[in-house]
């Protein structure tokens, strides 16, 4: 296909055109995907979440920049950006305004940026979010920046997705506690207090390092990260648990100004250490099958539904809904009913 190959040889237009296919889930961009699928897994996948607010956008503008123009001898890098807006529940629309925050990065041929709305997911991703991301990876981009809606307390999805997640918090936006309940000190690898200008940015480092501290009081040889063995990988699946020699990672706060650029060097820095344990110590391939296996489980169950489905007609389905609505049957009851197929 034409498609394919100009979407390899980095043309942008194509590949604009493929994720629009991805996202209204076509069957050129499904067959696309397969044709591509073989020339990715060489890209980097920095995920970012965290509480609206705690300047997300700005944060990722910042580091696809310093990626473009790195410090000290780091060859500059191709960056894509995949930024995740809320739909509304009403027009199912987005407002998409991660464009207008990023607009320096406009015309650079090394950036390539695409918003795309939540459509109701929860998770804090979209469900073409992983679809894109191996677009972009077969297009080239080694870094690629994938920004949750920030929703606030459903972000861990992004856990499955990324080999590298940075939480976000920002002082004097309320309770720290918020940082447990979105589950963000259980899925980030590397804490980022942003807009660390602002008072309160001592009060809020210090609740989130004491806050790991009672998560890891002390680093054990071969734990998995933050629970990420059981946010990751599927379970019972023994190839995907953390190899027994692997050293542990103690994720690091950092403070940073994103609109200024203060902090966002070491931060660069941090992301490329992580990076090198990943690769080092065997982590890089477990969490990589992991988020293979549960991105199939979540095909398979989807297809299997639909299938299913087909094969039920509509009028039989319909009845046992109207059964639950009377609540003749309970939802286990309804299941058990269609499944033997006596409706």
């Amino acid at each position: 296909m034409d498609l394919i190959a100009s979407v390899l040889e980095g043309n942008r237009l194509s590949l604009a055109r493929l994720l629009t296919q991805i996202e209204n889930g076509t069957v050129e961009g499904r067959t696309a995907l397969d044709a591509l699928y073989p020339f990715t897994g060489g890209a980097h996948l920095v995920g970012v979440t965290g509480a609206p607010g705690t300047g997300k956008s700005s944060l990722v503008n910042t580091l696809a920049r310093l990626y473009r123009n790195p410090p000290q001898a780091d060859v500059p890098r191709r960056v894509g950006v995949v930024a995740v807006d809320p739909s509304s529940p009403f027009t199912g629309g987005a407002i998409l305004g991660d464009r207008v925050r990023m607009r320096d990065l406009a015309g650079d041929p090394g950036v390539f940026i695409r918003s795309m709305a939540s459509r109701g997911m929860l998770g804090g991703l979209a469900a073409a979010t992983v679809s894109m991301v191996l677009a972009l990876d077969a297009a080239g981009f080694e870094v690629i920046l994938i920004e949750t809606v920030g929703a606030g307390q459903a972000e861990v999805d992004i856990a499955r997705l990324a080999h590298t997640t940075l939480g976000v918090e920002a002082p004097g936006l309320g309770d720290e506690i918020q940082a447990i309940k979105a589950g963000i000190l259980e899925i980030a690898d590397i804490l980022v207090v942003n807009k660390a200008d602002r008072p309160g940015v001592e009060n809020t480092e210090r609740a989130l390092r004491g806050m790991l501290q009672l998560a890891h009081p002390t680093a054990r040889v071969g734990s998995p990260h933050h629970g990420q063995a059981d946010i990751t990988s599927p379970a019972g699946d023994p190839a995907a648990k953390a190899p027994a020699e692997a050293p542990f990672w103690q994720p690091p706060i950092l403070r940073t100004v994103a609109t200024e650029g203060i902090g966002v060097d070491e931060l660069y820095q941090e992301i490329a250490r992580h990076r090198q344990y990943l690769v080092e110590s065997g982590e890089w391939e477990r969490r990589e099958r992991a988020r293979l296996q549960s991105e199939l489980d979540m095909l398979l169950q989807a297809v299997l539904v639909s299938r299913w489905r087909q094969t039920v007609p509509q009028e039989a389905y319909q009845g046992v809904v109207d059964q639950l609505v009377r609540r003749d049957i309970s939802p286990w009851q309804a299941v058990e009913t269609l499944l033997d197929g006596h409706p």
